[in-house]
């Protein structure tokens, strides 16, 4: 029984692991649906088969073996393509990327030192940006400068601290995926802070 019992808990701690990723995969995907919003004459075409397939799912009254559920769905299909329209095109995470040289982008949760505004982290062979959801700079580090970074727990959730020479930046997470975020951007800031030793001749 007490086997039984040890083996039970791991295997529940995968689940709940596995769960976890396929979750977080599904949240992954919508930047690429919002990405396809802004192809315009693509998205429209989209809108328009869906709403083309949900009027012949309204059709048919009788539903068949679905019953009422044929035509609901069709429906909201309707509703749906008629709803999403195509988002203005602006300048994208990609855009911004490619502005900065940054190689890498990264969910920085909120910045402490900016009233808690969601930030995301760009990170170039030089330095850390840290940039708000409309692309106004609100933080650069040289990576140079960086002493340590660490992901820890904090009373809300979990936070990202990076120490440079000068002064220390949290970055805080929360929510959900707060512990996983803070560990992938600790990681990845940890990947580029490794400097390789001068080759002597």
């Amino acid at each position: 029984m007490a086997e039984a019992k040890a083996e039970a808990v791991p295997r529940g701690k995968r689940l709940r692991r596995a769960a976890l990723f396929v979750l977080f995969g599904l949240v992954l995907l919508i930047p690429k649906a919002l990405g396809l919003r802004r192809r315009r004459s693509l998205w429209n075409g989209l809108r328009f088969l869906a709403a083309v397939i949900g009027a012949l799912m309204v059709g048919t009254v009788k539903g068949g073996e679905l019953g009422l559920a044929g035509p609901i769905a069709g429906l909201l299909l309707v509703l749906l393509a008629l709803v999403l329209r195509p988002v203005k095109a602006g300048k994208t995470v990609d855009d911004q990327a490619h502005e900065l040289g940054a190689l890498i982008v990264l969910n920085g949760g909120r910045l402490r030192e900016a009233g808690g505004e969601a930030v995301r982290l760009f990170l170039t062979p030089e330095s850390l940006h840290a940039l708000d959801l409309k692309h106004r700079s609100r933080l650069e580090v040289p990576l140079a400068s960086v002493r340590t970074v660490r992901a820890e727990e904090a009373r809300a959730g979990w936070r990202l601290v990076v120490e440079s020479e000068d002064r220390e930046v949290e970055f805080e997470f929360d929510g959900f995926f707060a512990e996983h975020l803070a560990r992938v951007a600790e990681t990845t800031l940890r990947s580029q802070l490794r400097r390789e030793l001068p080759v002597l001749k």
